[in-house]
């Protein structure tokens, strides 16, 4: 099966997902500073849901039935429980760069489960895409990455990682409903595991008392939550499992030049050489039609082949 190339609005929504997720880490980063974590998140979740909720009653969207709804609960535990869940535990004991290289796994991984759920066919394009932009990321990186790194806050990223690329292929398993109306089913399931899970861990249920902190947390809810679970799950729709998880490689890249921006530091010969490979396994991985990379080839192999003229 020939992955789809997407069309215009796709890419405009995808480039929306990467740059919003991208400003969502410097935001999440100041709401940490008050808001206990899992509660942090789950009143996030939980009041993104009832916005949707909202806005699917006054467009009077059908709530989704079925294996339809299966679906959206599926998407919900696995993209906005479990996987928060993990990711907040990890960042409490990891350091954001080897966070960022082990999350960047997530094209690799959605790939591979795509296969093995037979919803994509085995290709050498897709593969090599995904090797290019995590070893992007690992360059970026690689100035803040401590060897000893702690297993278990690891394998904790690692399995957030695999939580999302299975959230992106399971999605596509079953039959779509609108965006709006997936998403009021997703984000209510994951806020009530959010909301399990802090009781559980026995935190302190508190507001933000700092205006930074409400501006924060209502950019999360408006823009990171709504409007990029919305966009998710439109391009998830309408392009390959596969080729939607790559925003996961470009959104740490969106965060890195903002922190560099608003530090004045030097833009670093590492974030230009990892970016470029990053946008290579992007373009290769998900957007190249299979006869554009044949050709490139093919002109590559032309070129050794040549025989230097005579003298």
């Amino acid at each position: 099966m020939e992955p789809k190339v997407p069309n215009r609005p796709v890419l405009v929504a995808f480039g929306m997902i990467v740059l919003f997720t991208g400003i969502n880490a410097l935001a999440v980063k100041s709401t940490e500073a008050e808001l206990p974590p899992f509660f942090g998140a789950a009143l996030r979740f939980g009041a993104a849901a009832i916005i949707i909720i909202i806005l699917m009653l006054v467009l009077r969207l059908p709530l989704p039935r079925g294996r339809s709804f299966v679906g959206a609960v599926l998407f919900g535990i696995l993209a906005s429980g479990i996987s928060r869940a993990l990711l907040y535990y990890a960042l409490d004991n990891l350091p954001s760069g080897p966070s960022m290289v082990l999350l960047a796994l997530v094209p690799l991984l959605t790939f591979l489960f795509a296969c093995m759920h037979k919803l994509e066919n085995f290709s050498l394009k897709s593969l090599a895409g995904s090797f290019l932009a995590v070893g992007g990321i690992a360059v970026i990186v690689q100035g803040r990455i401590n060897t000893d790194m702690p297993i278990l806050p690891a394998l904790a990223v690692i399995g957030a990682a695999a939580c999302f690329a299975e959230a992106t292929v399971v999605i596509k398993l079953f039959p779509q409903s609108h965006p709006i109306t997936t998403n009021a089913v997703a984000l209510t399931t994951g806020s009530i595991f959010l909301f399990i899970l802090s009781a559980l861990s026995r935190e302190v249920p508190i507001l933000p008392s700092s205006i930074t902190t409400w501006e924060s947390f209502i950019y999360l809810i408006l823009i990171g939550s709504v409007a990029t679970f919305i966009l998710t799950i439109y391009v998830i729709n309408h392009w390959t499992a596969s080729a939607s998880s790559y925003q996961f490689v470009l959104f740490p890249i969106i965060t890195i030049i903002l922190g560099v921006e608003l530090a004045h530091e030097a833009m670093s010969g590492g974030l230009v050489i990892g970016t470029s490979l990053v946008l290579s396994g992007v373009y290769i991985g998900g957007i190249a039609k299979k006869g554009v990379i044949k050709n490139i080839s093919t002109g590559l192999s032309f070129k050794r082949k040549a025989r230097a003229p005579d003298c």
